[in-house]
């Protein structure tokens, strides 16, 4: 490239700095792919012989053989993964390598690849998201009998199944495979043929292009085309609320395997140990989610911030688009196993978890509801329930347990049958309704998100038949 135009060589330090095939290399397949349809197109267009886009094709393989087998070294100097596939092309071909790059621009080359490996590594990531669905939903089936307290404010709330709290990530995690497949769907435009920054001048069939690369519709305007990355951003978005998700249900883990709550234990398999004391047992997963959540949403905040300032068309400091997406996907990618395997192994106390029940008035608001379906209002029926409250701790006691005269002197709706509305039992029975913690919507949800994984399962199976 400077051949011509430049008398000075480039400068090392420059060159380190400019160079991008430390991070780049992993578009390798994409590009080759790309150049195979380029060669085919140019061929279409007369450019060169359809001779000549044999050979190109046949080197082109040649080269992704000979990288993957060692055969063949990418090059530092060569600053790009672009620049390394035509080099090694013309040592495989001779000068016809040099006709590839007819008419096109590393701007709409780099922009394509990088299209083609989100859009892959997108539907890579939704797919597995569904197998750490699927195992919160039949880790919630085996465990329908646990009965634990609700937090809000991390002070125990009311009760609610176990069961229902895990669900409560399958909701989490269908919303980030959806995401992930929105990403899909954005990076699903090929900007190919629209040069540096202006189109091609060769009328190369952009739809033709389009088709041999599989996107699904073409990009109509070439500076949006050369310059475009919201897919990107759209991909560490994705990645980064799938791990502000993973990163809370880490921290519940954690509050839950500790020594004060004691309501689940890690596997052995996915907790490490201490170098200097020898009981313990972390949950050093969970916390690497945790952290590593942080990285990811630093990603994210630096592309944005990234293309906030750029004119059009394509600026260098697109460059920088790489680096996060490749560390978003290989750290989503490590951590959903890891989760998967956690869950299906996790050991729950379930008398550890009935134990913490008692002692935080959790019967405080059946209490109110009680006064509520005796016709009082509530926010009166709260303060009662609230008096109520007050008078077990000076008793030391508990609202099951406070004499039916103590509470008739608070107010004259309480009758005998008060004590049958606020057992456990009844606290999860009534909260009958779609979304409630009773073990019958419970239940039922379970059985619909089996129906949900296999409809999605279905509906990926026929996309990726359709695009075959």
């Amino acid at each position: 490239m400077r051949t011509g135009r430049f008398s000075r060589p480039m400068d090392p330090h420059f060159r380190t700095l400019n160079a991008s095939i430390g991070f780049d290399k992993r578009l390798l397949d994409e590009d080759i792919d790309l150049s195979r349809a380029w060669a085919e197109a140019l061929a279409r267009s007369g450019l060169i012989s359809d001779a000549e886009s044999g050979t190109i094709r046949e080197g082109l393989e040649a080269v992704r053989r000979g990288i993957e087998t060692g055969s063949m070294k990418l090059e530092e100097d060569l600053e790009d993964i672009h620049m390394n596939v035509e080099s090694l092309l013309a040592e495989t071909i001779g000068d016809v390598a040099w006709k590839l790059h007819t008419g096109r621009s590393r701007n709409e080359q780099v922009a394509t690849d990088l299209r083609l490996w989100v859009r892959t590594r997108a539907e890579e990531l939704a797919s597995a998201l569904l197998s750490l669905v699927e195992a919160l939903g039949e880790s919630a089936s085996r465990h329908m009998d646990a009965v634990m307290p609700a937090y809000t404010h991390l002070q125990r709330a009311q009760p609610v199944l176990f069961a229902h709290h895990l669900l409560a990530y399958t909701e989490m995690f269908l919303r980030d495979h959806h995401r992930f497949l929105e990403a899909r769907a954005a990076a699903d435009s090929s900007p190919l043929g629209a040069g540096a920054c202006v189109g091609n001048q060769f009328g190369i069939d952009r739809e033709y292009l389009r088709e041999s690369l599989g996107f699904s519709r073409l990009a109509r305007n070439s500076l949006d085309a050369v310059s475009d990355r919201d897919f990107v951003c759209d991909f560490l978005y994705a990645s980064a609320m799938f791990l502000v998700h993973l990163s809370r249900l880490g921290e519940d883990i954690i509050f839950w395997s500790s020594s004060e709550c004691g309501f689940v234990s890690l596997d052995e398999s996915v907790s490490s140990g201490s170098s200097m004391l020898p009981q313990k047992k972390n949950p050093d997963a969970c916390e690497l989610a945790r952290a590593k959540c942080g990285r990811i949403l630093g990603h994210l905040v630096a592309m944005v911030t990234t293309l906030k300032g750029l004119p059009l068309a394509y600026n260098k400091d697109l460059q920088e688009d790489k680096e996060g997406v490749f560390d978003a996907l290989d750290t989503v990618a490590r951590l959903i196993p890891v989760f998967e395997v956690l869950v299906r192994t996790l050991g729950v106390d379930r008398e550890r978890m009935r134990a913490a029940l008692k002692g935080g008035y959790l019967e405080a608001i059946g209490v109110a509801d009680y006064l509520t379906r005796k016709g009082v209002p509530f926010r009166k029926a709260h303060s009662i329930a609230g008096a109520a409250v007050r008078l077990a701790e000076e008793r030391g006691s508990d609202l099951g347990s406070l004499p039916l005269g103590d509470y008739q002197r608070l107010d004259g709706h309480f009758e005998d049958d008060l004590f049958g509305s606020i057992t456990l039992e009844s606290a999860l029975d009534s909260k009958d309704v779609i979304g409630g913690t009773a073990p019958a919507r419970v239940g039922a949800e379970i059985a619909r998100l089996k129906q949900t994984l296999e409809a999605l399962r279905r509906q990926a199976g026929e996309a990726v038949g359709e695009r075959r």
